[in-house]
């Protein structure tokens, strides 16, 4: 490569137009640079640091670069690269040392304030950045243009993509998923989708091209996620250590041995690279568009960059840009930025026309997508154990616009949808209140929450005894809403019973405010709830308020003090939705708390 030295301006080969968050993270570390510019060219000049006369060792600027270990070793050999050439930035030879690191655990770092002992990050995805940026107390990153990418694909052995019918036969993600788990001797792994972003992208490509077919598409990923859940690994490099190792009937019928799996075209790559013929991938590129993994090139905590480390920051992101660089990544099996197919690469990783592996990427799901996808995920994994607790008040009669029935008509049919949801391993339970329903009590305990799947009696399940006590849900005429004292007993119960290893919550129904003044107060009952809320044994309230006379602030103050939350729908028919979207933010939420 010879000797170089900083350029004034550096404008890459055309690769069509940028996207709008590009173009936005181009402008962020820019302004950085240039305020750093600003403030420094003068004592840089001054200090005579553009000067060549110093030898490389003396006068090097060291940079610390932890990126995802897939693109690390590429990474890697341009750094040694430029260091063997003596590339320079304003004078000062480079000195970029690599190192891999999974990238949710960089996330997982920068959130928490822990000081980097790294510049630049090389995460494999936009997500990451958004995960380390989510509660906005952490390092600060300022992203830049994407170095490389690599599309996330869906890749089997090859006896099993010939019973699927590759490389003629294609499919959208929802049906290649759906035909793969339909068939009895073809086993799907994916890596925890909590730590990689491939697997988050999968499936979250998976739950959009669901709810495209219409229907019950919350029910359906769930049930996906449920089996991938029960094939799950940590990592993307242990997915591939799950694959069978040749075609041979033992390795294939072992059935802790999978024949497909969830991975970027850059693994496939990498895998077929070592593998021998019978234990190489075939690539299947869903027809609706597949997302990439980005590689952002990323400065932490910016600001506290000096000069020199800033601009050879920049120097080191034009290198690994240029032409030359390119190669490199071609050679590991990174497609370029823009994704653009190179026959040679996506050869060798498995792909063969007409698979439209050359057709654009999928349009990026914003972060709420990738949030709510991820909640589920926590869900699904963990099982959930709720405790729903439904207004009986008389107002609960009271009829909805339009509707032809009742509150409390509306609000069963809806318990009774959002059962179908849940998996024979969750657990539920059941309390109606108002007021002196019981004796003195507001409350009162219909079924007790145990798994849908437990024998009940009669020959029948908890699940079907639920779905008949969701049923004869009635309000009682002239009950008021005793609320406090409700919430209080079943969250005390619901932390009693806590169940470790499943999501636990307490699910609040009702259409208006408390309404028994002998009751404990407002005040009394926050007190006391935080007081039981222990952050190693969560128990969030999810809490709805059911038409316009409801108090949701009411209700979202008591629900927040256990961490969870209160929502508002005007219409019962919307509880269904409410209750599973709650559950996924409260979940998300917990799992963040933990981590």
């Amino acid at each position: 490569m010879g000797r170089h030295s900083l350029p004034d301006a550096y404008a890459p080969e055309e690769r069509g137009e940028a996207s709008p968050r590009r173009r936005r993270r181009t402008i962020a570390i820019a302004t950085l640079l240039v305020l750093a510019v600003a403030t420094g060219a003068g004592v840089a000049v001054k200090g005579g640091l553009l000067s060549f006369s110093e030898s490389c060792e003396d006068s090097a600027v060291r940079l610390s670069l932890a990126a995802s270990p897939d693109i690390a070793p590429a990474v890697r050999e341009i750094a040694e690269r430029t260091r063997a050439d003596e590339v320079k930035s304003d004078g000062h030879c480079l000195d970029v040392e690599v190192v891999a690191r999974d990238s949710y655990k960089v996330a997982e770092a920068l959130t928490s304030g822990e000081a980097p002992d790294f510049q630049v990050w090389l995460p494999d995805s936009d997500l990451w950045l958004d995960r380390a940026k989510g509660l906005g107390t952490g390092i600060p990153v300022s992203p830049s243009d994407s170095i490389a990418s690599s599309p996330v694909t869906l890749a089997m052995v090859p006896s099993a993509a010939e019973r699927l019918g590759w490389p003629e036969k294609t499919y959208s993600w929802a049906e290649l998923v759906a035909t793969t788990l339909g068939t009895e001797k073809v086993r799907l792994g994916a890596a925890d989708p909590a730590r990689s972003a491939t697997g988050l992208l999968a499936l979250t490509s998976i739950g959009g091209s669901s709810a495209q077919q219409g229907g019950d598409s919350d029910t359906r990923v769930a049930e996906t996620a449920k089996v991938l859940a029960e094939r799950m690994s940590d990592s993307d490099a242990q997915v591939l250590e799950t694959l069978a190792r040749s075609g041979s009937g033992a390795e294939e019928g072992n059935p802790k041995r999978n024949q497909a799996v969830l991975i970027s075209e850059q693994a496939a790559f990498a895998h077929n690279a070592e593998a021998a013929d019978s234990g190489r991938l075939n690539l299947f590129y869903p027809e609706d568009g597949t997302p990439l993994l980005d590689y952002p090139y990323t400065l932490v905590d910016g600001e506290k960059l000096t000069l020199t480390q800033s601009r050879a920051a920049l120097r080191f992101m034009t290198l690994l840009n240029d032409k030359g660089a390119r190669a490199v990544f071609a050679r590991h099996g990174f497609r370029p930025a823009d994704g653009s197919a190179e026959d040679t690469v996506v050869a060798s990783a498995g792909a063969k026309s007409p698979q439209p592996y050359a057709t654009s990427a999928a349009e990026a799901p914003s972060a709420k997508q990738l949030q709510e996808m991820l909640g589920m995920w926590t869900i699904t994994v963990q099982s959930a154990r709720l405790t729903t607790v439904v207004d009986a008040s008389g107002s609960m009669s009271t009829p909805v616009p339009g509707r032809g029935q009742s509150r409390m008509d509306v609000t069963k049919e809806s318990l009774i949808q959002a059962l179908t949801q849940f998996t024979p391993d969750d657990e539920i339970g059941l309390w109606e209140f108002a007021t002196t329903l019981d004796g003195s009590k507001d409350y009162r305990k219909l079924m007790p929450t145990r798994r849908l799947g437990d024998p009940a009696q009669g020959g029948s399940t908890h699940r079907e005894k639920l779905s008949a006590a969701f049923a004869g849900l009635q309000p009682v005429p002239g009950g008021a809403t005793g609320l406090y004292d409700t919430v209080l007993a079943s969250y005390e119960e619901a932390r009693s019973t806590y169940v470790k290893g499943k999501f636990n919550a307490l699910v609040i129904l009702t259409d208006g405010s408390n309404q028994d003044e002998d009751g404990i107060s407002r005040s009394a009952l926050t007190t006391r709830l935080k007081e039981l809320a222990d952050p190693e044994r969560p128990v969030p309230i999810i809490a709805i308020a059911v038409g316009p006379d409801a108090d949701r602030e009411e209700v979202a103050e008591i629900a927040r003090v256990t961490g969870g939350d209160g929502y508002e729908v005007s219409d019962p028919a919307e509880i269904q939705a409410v209750i599973f979207q709650a559950i996924m933010t409260a979940g998300q939420n917990g799992r963040a708390a933990q981590e």
